[in-house]
């Protein structure tokens, strides 16, 4: 992913009054420089006094998605997740349900990106087995792989052709 993490912080006094006035900012900033430009936005303001806020809008993110009352913390802590990991991350995000989830099975259960589930499960087996040559044309990685998935023991994110991601499923 290349893209740039960014939000779209947006004055509500201005929205309510039909008025668009926000601020692209990106979530990979530090937390205190995020809230000073979004002081700065609701300063500028065409309405007095604006204080509040909201996010309307996101770009970087990949297939999560960002709720508008996410917060600042936890949109900045998930662009910095992404921006660390790539697309596996927004992946691993949109399938777990928080952030601390996702992390785990980043850095603990993460098992290599394979070509298939078949070429993990033949890795997996050679790796750990000496498998006579004259039983090798017999064994079926197809349906190791598939029962390895079946049977919870793997969890697997496709990211891409032939570009499947498998984390163990602890």
């Amino acid at each position: 992913m290349s893209e740039e993490i960014r939000i779209y912080v947006a004055c509500l006094a201005a929205y309510n009054n039909g008025k668009l006035h926000g601020v692209w900012i990106d979530a990979t900033d530090d937390i205190d420089d995020i809230q000073d430009q979004i002081n700065e936005m609701l300063k500028s303001s065409p309405e007095e006094d604006a204080e509040e806020w909201a996010m309307h809008d996101y770009e970087g993110y990949g297939s999560y998605r960002l709720s508008e009352y996410e917060g600042i913390q936890s949109a900045h802590e998930i662009a910095c997740f992404i921006e660390e990991h790539g697309e596996i991350a927004a992946e691993l995000l949109s399938h777990f349900l928080t952030i601390d989830e996702a992390k785990k099975a980043m850095e603990e259960n993460y098992a290599g990106c394979h070509e298939s589930v078949a070429d993990f499960a033949e890795e997996l087996t050679t790796g750990t087995t000496e498998i006579p040559e004259s039983l090798a044309f017999y064994i079926d990685y197809e349906k190791m792989g598939r029962d390895l998935e079946l049977g919870g023991d793997i969890i697997t994110i496709e990211t891409g052709y032939r570009e499947v991601h498998i984390f163990w499923n602890h």
